[in-house]
């Protein structure tokens, strides 16, 4: 059975080949008016992504792009927490060791996605300014601000020996910490109750409150294809849009040519 064949017995289906071949694959997935969830990153090239988007959209395909922690129960709760609070910074790590398979995508495109996509997620307001550096491909660090003064720092690795992946979030009133593995999250909050005798002396001071929201764990690939099928079924917006992914995609272009592009020498 060759592809054609293949798309014309399906309802739905799920690309997961190298990046550079997503294209073509998600072309004809709606060319036969198949429901496609793409890995991500979404293509390679932000032109046929945009292409890809309108022709989905012109045939009533569903077209979702994995970005799978959006489907993470931290993730979740954070998000509708988000609304509530004045976000003064974000920080979010994702580390970790050497791949021990191959990967074409460098640690931008590979790792750096996820929290970036996150982040245009809990902040929806324009990016004003952003700056990179890098180590080389497998470590790299950006910086952002908004149009709201809210500011945040991503840093991906593939070099470091311990696995992270932790999102600290500071607002006006409270530390929001995350943990995308063990999906918890705690928040703190500063305070200064007293407790007074009757003859006037201090007996007992609260200065700290630690607050854990509960948090429904479950696993974050099984929530994304529940989500894309109800998405299929009904013809609804899927969670993760095309056009989200091209937004992510963009900016993770300047941080590639910002941070992996041949430093400057400056002159001692």
């Amino acid at each position: 059975m060759d592809r054609d064949e293949l798309l014309e017995a399906v309802d739905v289906a799920s690309v997961a080949v190298p990046t550079p071949h997503h294209y073509e694959a998600v072309a004809a997935c709606i060319d036969h008016g198949v429901d496609v969830l793409v890995e991500k990153p979404f293509v390679d090239d932000l032109e046929r992504g945009r292409e890809l988007a309108a022709r989905a959209r012109e045939a009533g395909v569903t077209l979702q792009v994995g970005h799978i922690e959006r489907f993470n129960p931290a993730t979740q709760v954070l998000v509708e927490m988000v609304p509530d609070l004045d976000v003064v910074a974000i920080e979010i790590d994702r580390l970790g060791p050497p791949l021990d398979r191959d990967n074409e995508d460098n640690v931008v495109m590979d790792l750096m996605i996820h929290d970036l996509d996150i982040l245009l997620s809990l902040i929806d307001d324009d990016v004003t300014s952003l700056s990179a550096v890098a180590h080389d491909d497998r470590h790299a660090t950006a910086q952002f601000k908004f149009e709201n003064d809210s500011v945040a720092t991503l840093t991906a690795s593939r070099v470091t020996q311990q696995k992270i992946r932790q999102l600290s979030l500071t607002a006006l009133s409270c530390r929001v910490n995350v943990d995308f593995i063990s999906q918890s999250v705690e928040i703190h909050r500063r305070s200064f109750p007293e407790y007074v005798e009757a003859d006037g002396d201090i007996r007992h001071r609260h200065e700290s409150v630690v607050e854990r929201p509960i948090v429904e764990t479950g696993e974050p690939l099984k929530a994304e294809l529940a989500s894309f099928v109800e998405a299929a079924e009904t013809g609804t917006e899927p969670v993760v849009t095309p056009e989200a992914a091209l937004e992510v995609l963009a900016l993770l272009q300047e941080i590639e040519a910002d941070a992996l592009e041949e430093p400057q020498t400056v002159a001692p």
